[in-house]
């Protein structure tokens, strides 16, 4: 069994079709007032809550910088800039918002890195 990593969110339809939807995620649990997603390895739970919880930044990790470019394509309205290198971490990435306003992040590495 892995971790889940749980949100709040004040519309958990529209989260759960943008990260099904425009991510690529899939449903891997419904819940009574809560839906966990799996994308690769990772689990991401979105509860419906009051308040959406926007902290922190959801990180999606790609396999090339054509999938980065790709995804940069899909969320374009969404993108707060162009795909970029960040020599700091040795990434290609770029940041864009879900729909509560929450980070997100796609990016590959530009070094080897061992399997998850």
């Amino acid at each position: 069994m892995s971790a889940i990593t749980f949100f709040g969110t004040t519309d958990l339809e529209r989260i759960v079709d943008f990260y099904v939807e425009e991510i690529g995620a899939e449903v891997w649990l419904e819940q009574t007032d809560c839906t966990i997603l799996k994308y690769d390895n990772q689990l991401l739970g979105f509860c419906d809550r009051d308040d959406p919880d926007t902290e922190g930044i959801l990180t999606f990790v790609y396999p090339d910088r054509a999938g980065v470019d790709e995804m940069h394509r899909t969320l374009a309205d969404r993108a707060r800039e162009e795909p970029r290198e960040n020599d700091e971490y040795e990434v290609y990435q770029f940041f864009a918002e879900d729909p509560d306003g929450r980070t997100v992040e796609c990016q590959t590495f530009l070094h080897p890195t061992d399997p998850v």
